[in-house]
C-alpha cells in the first residue's frame, strides 16, 4: 500500500488544512501549515493531493497508517475468493448417493462456491443422454432456492455439465430456512409437551376415578 506523503515529502505551496479534530481550518502555505502540526506534535499528512490546493490534515501518521493498514487486512480476511467445486453424478445415480451429493453441494453453495455438476456416461449409457438431463433438471429444481444455473447444461464427449452460482442474498436467505425451522421445531415441542401434559392429566383422572 503506497504511503501517502508527510511533512517534509509535500512539495505544494499551499495546502488546505484540516486540524487533528476533524476541523477545517483554510487555506494555508506549507511552511505554516508544518509549524501547527509541529506545534501539536503531530504529522502534516497530504490526503488529497490532487485536489486544488492538496488537502492535508493534522495527525499521527504511524497511528492512521497502522489503522489503515489494518482495515485492509480485515477487508482481504473478508473477502472469499470463489472457486468452483465439481461434484460427479452417473446418468443412473442412487437415491441415496444423489442426496449425499448433493447436501455436499449445498454445503459449498453456503460457503458461496460455485458448483459444476457433471454427468459421466459409460458405453451404452451414451444413447440415453436424457437421462443425464433429468440429473441435472432436478438438481436445479432442489438447489433453485438457493442457486442459479450460469447456463444451459453443456455436452462435451461423454460428459454433461451445468454450473450454478449461489444466490447473491443466499445468507438471508438461509437464516430464514433456519428460523423456520427453529418455529416448526418449537411448535413440535410444544405440543409434545401439551400432549404429555394432557396424558400425565387422563392418567391422574382413572387413578382418582378407579380409588373411587
Amino acid at each position: 500500500m503506497p504511503k501517502e506523503r508527510i511533512n517534509n515529502q509535500i512539495t505544494a505551496n499551499e495546502v488546505r488544512l484540516i486540524s487533528d479534530d476533524g476541523k477545517m481550518l483554510g487555506i494555508f502555505k506549507l511552511a505554516e501549515a508544518m509549524k501547527k502540526a509541529e506545534s501539536a506534535g503531530l504529522d502534516l499528512v497530504e490526503i488529497s493531493p490532487t485536489a486544488e490546493p492538496p488537502v492535508c490534515r493534522i495527525m499521527d501518521f504511524s497511528k492512521y497508517y497502522y489503522q489503515k493498514e489494518k482495515k485492509v487486512k480485515e477487508a482481504r480476511k473478508k473477502q472469499h475468493e470463489v472457486e468452483i467445486k465439481e461434484i460427479k453424478f452417473g446418468p443412473n445415480t442412487e437415491e441415496h448417493d444423489f442426496n449425499f451429493k448433493k447436501n455436499n453441494a449445498i454445503k459449498f453453495l453456503k460457503q458461496h462456491n460455485k458448483v459444476k455438476f457433471t454427468v459421466r456416461f459409460r458405453g451404452r449409457q451414451m444413447a440415453h443422454k436424457e437421462l443425464g438431463y433429468d440429473v441435472l433438471e432436478r438438481l436445479k429444481m432442489d438447489l433453485q432456492h438457493l442457486a442459479d444455473p450460469d447456463a444451459d447444461p453443456v455436452s462435451d464427449r461423454n460428459l454433461l455439465s451445468i454450473i450454478m452460482t449461489p444466490k447473491k442474498d443466499i445468507d438471508k436467505i438461509l437464516e430464514k430456512i433456519k428460523k423456520d425451522i427453529d418455529k416448526i421445531l418449537e411448535k413440535i415441542a410444544k405440543e409434545k409437551e401439551a400432549a404429555a401434559q394432557q396424558a400425565n392429566a387422563d392418567a391422574a383422572l382413572k387413578t382418582g376415578a378407579s380409588q373411587n
